[in-house]
């Protein structure tokens, strides 16, 4: 099993000893969606919950992926892989009807089925199926949020650099005053039990090389704005059925891009609430 990869459930050391279990979250059960794939894995990321994060003596350069993440595998149920058009309703099923301009009733119907592995096959998500999973819907979320990056105008525009996360859509960008200058990617929030923390926050500590002092686990490119909560890469696919335990998660590209944005001292803000936590 890789080093990067947590599964099942992990009892998460607590400040005064002893752990607690991971809380389960509708979608625990998908697996993904290739003829013969077995349990979902999860890379996780790994908050450290102390302040400012400790580092062990000298610095452990953290990897770089081994290669290339498929971003587009969906998860879905293991009856539903080998359909050629799935008659089961996702667990983003609405989500994914008012993206593509359905009938929005949270069923999935015949008519559905066609429009969303038509979708599919456009965008390169395996299997072509209809399934209405995480990937599906986080995928039509962000070429949504290309058109229109903030149709609610719940990020603040300053004159200064906000990191803009909307845990509602799982997406994330920076902008200063008008300007984008990180454009909107897909992220990855805190599930059940570990809810990324909303309202305004400040970029503390930065560490391009973070190890998790609790787990002994890489976090690379790890910048620190609540707590142990950061924004930082993690090795895998983002769009999982289930969330991180706090922080922001990215793709190793994305995180390393945002690195070069964002500085010590620059202000995140955070609204809404992951889907299904």
């Amino acid at each position: 099993m890789s080093l990067f990869v947590l599964l099942g459930v992990l009892l998460v050391p607590l400040a005064g000893g002893g752990a607690v279990a991971d809380v389960p979250e509708p979608g625990d059960g998908l697996v993904p969606g290739v003829v013969g794939g077995g349990q979902a894995e999860y890379p996780m990321d790994t908050p450290d919950q102390v302040l400012p994060p400790l580092q062990p003596e000298g610095d452990v350069p953290v990897p770089a992926p081994e290669e290339d993440v498929d971003e587009l595998v969906e998860y879905m149920p293991r009856s539903a892989v080998a359909a050629s058009c799935t008659a089961a309703t996702g667990t983003h099923q609405r989500r994914v009807e008012r993206l593509l301009k359905l009938t929005v009733d949270g069923r999935q119907s015949a008519a559905d089925c066609r429009a969303i592995r038509a979708f599919q096959v456009r965008e390169k998500i395996k299997p072509a199926n209809g399934y209405a999973g995480p990937v599906t819907w986080a995928r039509a979320e962000l070429l949504a949020a290309r058109k229109n990056l903030d149709p609610g105008r719940r990020c603040p525009v300053k004159k200064y650099a906000v990191a803009c996360v909307d845990l509602d859509r799982q997406l994330m960008w920076v902008r200063k005053d008008k300007k984008v200058t990180f454009p909107v990617v897909n992220m990855r929030s805190g599930r059940k039990g570990y809810a990324t923390r909303t309202g305004w926050h400040s970029v503390y500590w930065r560490h391009k090389d973070h190890w998790s002092t609790i787990y002994n686990t890489p976090m690379p490119y790890s910048q620190f704005f609540s707590g142990g909560q950061a924004f930082h890469a993690v090795y895998g696919q983002l769009a999982t059925p289930t969330g991180s335990r706090g922080c922001v998660n990215l793709s190793y590209r994305h995180a390393q891009k945002l690195w070069d944005v964002l500085r010590k001292g620059d202000r995140v803000y955070i609204w809404g609430k992951r889907p299904g936590s």
